[in-house]
């Protein structure tokens, strides 16, 4: 389903959101919409591919997971047809691996939902040139859930192969099972 949302005054560009949740993608669009973004909404990969065909948008906000595929496909179409387009990785699945594999196809940031439209549009504006660090995180990563990413990355640099991946981190593979099988470790509260 593709749909438009209202063109506001002061327009800060033509925005594409990709999101198969059409319930998030139009309040997220909406909201941007409200700060000036022209916003279109689609939800599936096909749809976005056929739309990208026709028109090059100026900033796109990807979901990495789509019903019908991965958002990286459509990160890669951006990239090749409108590479001036700054896009930004939306996902619920957020790891350090996926992170990477979205910058390399051509994301310019990658951000975890639940995310505000503060954040987005931040993402979304922030200068290109802009050689600076963020701010450290007000709560950073535990050591379990480094270790968590970490053989997350490993996992997916090994197309998501078991052995191959127990092998390389010198478990077993059972172990390595069990591990997969759990959620990420949750962040610590007391920070």
């Amino acid at each position: 389903m593709i749909h438009n949302l209202v063109v506001q005054e002061g327009n800060k560009g033509q925005l594409v959101i990709v999101d198969d949740d059409a319930v998030l993608a139009e309040r997220m669009g909406k909201a941007l919409e409200r700060r000036g973004f022209t916003v279109t909404v689609i939800t599936s990969v096909a749809e976005a591919l056929s739309w990208m065909a026709e028109h090059q948008p100026d900033y796109a906000l990807i979901d990495l997971r789509l019903a019908d595929g991965s958002g990286l496909d459509i990160v890669q179409k951006i990239n090749d047809d409108a590479p001036e387009c700054r896009v930004v990785m939306m996902t619920a699945y957020g790891n350090i691996a996926t992170a990477v594999a979205a910058v390399k196809a051509g994301a310019v940031d990658y951000l975890t939902k639940p995310a505000d439209a503060d954040a987005v549009e931040a993402a979304l504006l922030a200068d290109k040139n802009s050689t600076a660090l963020p701010p450290p995180p007000a709560r950073p990563m535990s050591a379990e859930r480094v270790r968590w990413e970490h053989i997350q990355r490993i996992f997916e640099q090994c197309d998501r192969n078991v052995s191959e991946t127990a092998r390389r981190l010198g478990m077993h593979r059972r172990t390595l099972q069990r591990i997969l099988a759990k959620y990420a470790p949750k962040e610590n509260a007391d920070s």
